[in-house]
């Protein structure tokens, strides 16, 4: 017998599984209909032996254990359709490396989704497209126009990724940490699974489908699903099959440590985000369906999708130790209740869940604040770009300090003059976009000051006054501040919504309504961040890792800032090329240096001064239980790993993407511009960061106690 490369660690599941009554009718129905399909004998991929050891009837029956007999022969069949592309696209073309052939099968296969069931579909070639046409066609007619769309986005999703998983083993190349939660998602295809957890139980509202609660609740399952799955899978991928795309193989690499080391750390992190799964489905689901004024029938539905997916936790955990498909020996000898046994019962180790995931849990909410950390240790910072300063900086200074007394941004008792000069918001714009005419230079270093004073205004404010509500009241104007087709415009009350308005009028004066509405999304996505990181302060909880990264892109108006850097590209660039995934993980490896580059500086600030959670350096030192100069290593690793990223993805992803969508020279040097502008975007910053007084020890000793606004934030009456 071929020995184990780790020992299972305990896994955290406190929601038993239970078994669908309907499991052998599910069984006989999907070996039937994969025969139908062509997906066994003579596909060269599975004989009937291979489906029966595999027992997709039996994964479905524990995933999915309350729906009906034919609704469970229904998602068997996709889950068999599923797992047969995915040996199927490994066999053709993985262990081939045919990158061109894998592209052309999957370009196909959209054409088998069609929104419409009337378009007519082309004539199957494989099974995988006899199968996803019949799957198609039997599922969507019960379901609505917005579960379709997203269900086949996410099956879209699962399909393409393939490519990135290809290319990667093409270059024999391990992703970082950041980047493999990103991406599997979309290969590992929790995502997609979640939407057949909305055809078993309820389907989400369309009103709270793409709110962050929602969001949360799929992306924690997601990834829980995913990394219990590169535990079990370990073995099977990467000795056998010589698959990088394990998450265990990924820190193994990252921290250079031993392979049960990484394990034990990945079921540290899956434990972490089932933690931050029952958070956001006892605190912000509520909260979400309270404010979009659900009825209680939608609420309902909301409630049967949640406990749907943890259903399929417990269920997918439970079928995971008795496939043998995973390495799972060994996986059971942890018995939970004395007296409890039998099928379903083995992933609820009740005993163990309070010893060591209690403990866990609890470690978050017991964060001394201000802690003396003394000033913030700078590592050495991989910074391949050169900085370049515009010319017009010096002019631009005394404007904005003139549109800040304008606006009332310093009048409020929240920054004043000395404030705003030690903060030097024009010398970031000039590193950012240093070929910036002067009235472009003044109206990006407006739009920083703004989101910088809105970023210090919340937390100040709103969090010392405890006042959530206030909070969420300033939130929904500033996004009325921002018309998209002549709204009518509220009356500003305070600083923030008389900088907003006088911003949106200037930037939008000349944009397209769907390019404003894109914008005023970025700008919410922000505002709407700073409200979770309040709610986060309120409760003293630092934040789930996964959590708190995907966040601070947020909460650093990373949205916003992009979209002002696209402003001007022009239609010779189509808008797919932006939603496609290299450009998404440039994009995002680009501002992940410069959250965590900015974490790295504020520490003492926020730490020491500040009483903040919001860090990935406390993060760190939190979910590790290490100490400050340890943790700034791991963030300083990961730092530079999301620079090299970015460097490979312009190098070797981009010229793939300008292939595939057929660009022309134009879009091509509109794509080569783009990227020189995130590399400036992120040498200014370090550069800003380098140079002003925000961060420095002295002048935090001198500014940073008894700051606070005398009286209550103004806010309208009535």
């Amino acid at each position: 017998m071929t020995q184990q490369p780790f020992e299972l660690p305990h896994f955290y599941m406190p929601y038993p599984a239970r078994l669908n009554p309907h499991v052998d009718e599910a069984r006989a129905h999907s070996t039937a209909w994969a025969r139908e399909m062509g997906m066994l004998e003579g596909s060269g991929i599975w004989e009937q032996s291979d489906l029966d050891a595999h027992d997709y009837g039996l994964l479905c029956a524990y995933t999915h254990p309350d729906c009906d007999g034919p609704a469970l022969s229904l998602i068997t069949d996709w889950y068999v359709w599923v797992f047969f592309f995915d040996d199927h696209f490994l066999e053709t073309f993985k262990r081939t490396q045919d990158r061109a052939g894998g592209k052309a099968y999957l370009d196909r296969l959209p054409l088998f989704m069609p929104m419409d069931l009337s378009t007519p579909m082309p004539e199957p070639e494989n099974p995988v497209e006899a199968g996803l046409a019949d799957l198609w066609t039997r599922t969507v007619p019960s379901m609505s126009t917005d579960w379709r769309r997203r269900f086949a986005v996410a099956t879209e999703h699962l399909l393409n990724e393939s490519l990135w998983e290809l290319s990667n083993i093409n270059e024999g190349r391990i992703a970082n940490p950041v980047e493999y939660i990103e991406m599997r998602r979309k290969v590992g295809g929790a995502p997609w699974s979640s939407g057949l957890v909305e055809y078993a139980t309820a389907e989400v509202p369309a009103a709270v489908a793409g709110s962050r609660p929602l969001r949360v609740l799929m992306e924690t399952f997601s990834d829980a699903v995913h990394l219990r799955n590169d535990l079990f899978s370990y073995q099977r991928e990467v000795e056998d099959e010589g698959e990088l795309s394990n998450g265990v193989l990924v820190l193994e690499t990252f921290f250079g440590c031993t392979t049960q080391e990484a394990a034990d750390t990945v079921n540290d992190v899956l434990t972490s985000r089932l933690h931050q799964f029952e958070h956001t489905a006892f605190t912000e689901v509520p909260a979400v369906a309270l404010e979009n004024g659900l009825t209680p029938d939608e609420v309902a539905a909301v409630a049967k999708y949640t406990q749907g997916l943890q259903d399929w936790q417990s269920g997918g955990h439970e079928w995971h130790m008795r496939s043998s498909r995973y390495m799972n020996a060994r996986a059971e000898s942890t018995k939970p209740w004395q007296g409890l046994t039998g099928q379903g019962t083995s992933a609820s180790d009740v005993g163990a869940l309070l010893a060591a995931a209690g403990a866990e849990r609890l470690r978050a909410y017991t964060h001394v604040p201000y802690q003396k950390v003394g000033p913030s240790l700078l590592p050495d910072f991989h910074m391949p770009f050169e900085v370049e300063l515009s010319p017009h900086l010096a002019a631009s200074r005394p404007r904005l300090t003139a549109w800040a007394h304008r606006m009332g941004i310093l009048q409020e008792g929240v920054w004043d003059e000395d404030k705003l000069a030690a903060y030097d918001l024009p010398l970031c714009s000039a590193g950012l976009d240093p070929d910036a005419t002067p009235e472009a230079l003044d109206l990006s270093a407006q739009w920083l000051t703004w989101g910088t004073y809105g970023d210090d205004y919340y937390p100040l404010v709103f969090g010392h006054r405890r006042d959530l509500a206030a909070a969420r009241v300033t939130t929904r104007r500033l996004s009325d501040c921002m018309p998209v087709a002549g709204e009518e415009v509220p009356v500003p009350v305070n600083g923030m919504e008389r900088a907003l308005i006088d911003l949106w009028a200037r930037t939008t004066a000349k944009m397209t309504q769907e390019a404003r509405r894109t914008l005023k999304d970025a700008v919410n996505v922000m505002t709407e961040s700073w409200v979770w990181e309040l709610s986060n302060q309120l409760q003293n909880r630092i934040p789930d890792p996964v959590d708190y990264l995907e966040m601070r892109r947020a909460t650093f108006g990373s949205d916003l800032t992009l979209s002002l850097c696209r402003m001007g590209h022009g239609p010779a660039v189509p808008p797919e090329v932006y939603r496609s995934g290299p450009v998404r993980s440039l994009e995002n490896a680009a501002v992940d240096y410069a959250c965590l580059l900015n974490d790295v500086f504020s520490y003492q600030k926020e730490i020491e001064y500040e009483g903040e959670i919001h860090n990935a350096i406390l993060v760190v030192q939190n979910f590790f239980g290490i100490d400050y100069p340890t943790a700034l290593g791991v963030v300083a690793d990961l730092m530079n790993q999301r620079m090299q990223q970015f460097e490979h993805v312009a190098a070797h992803e981009l010229p793939v993407v300008y292939d595939d969508f057929g660009l022309s020279d134009e879009a091509r040097e509109i794509m080569g511009n783009y990227v020189v502008d995130l590399q400036n975007w992120m040498a200014g910053i370090l550069h800003w960061h380098r140079t002003v007084d925000r961060y420095k020890a002295d002048y935090l000793a001198r500014r940073a106690h008894g700051f606070l606004p005398d009286r209550p934030p103004a806010l309208p009456v009535g």
